[in-house]
């Protein structure tokens, strides 16, 4: 196998995590369970913010920031 079929085979293996994930997040939020981790800094989104809100995507401190234009 040469380097070339080794990046598209990266290339395909992340295009389907990629795409697993996606899956996953809509299934979260179909079912009222929203993001587990934020999208802007990566740390978990606390369960009460989870409960209170199953379509949050960010943390606290990041939506906040989203909201200030920062």
């Amino acid at each position: 196998m040469d380097l070339g079929e080794r990046s598209i085979e990266r290339a395909e293996e992340f295009e389907r995590l990629q795409r697993d994930a996606a899956v996953q997040r809509i299934r979260n939020n179909l079912v009222g369970l929203g993001e587990e981790f934020c999208l802007g800094c990566g740390d978990k989104i606390e369960e009460a913010r989870r409960m209170a809100l199953p379509s949050a995507t960010r943390c606290v401190d990041c939506q906040t920031k989203i909201e200030r234009g920062r």
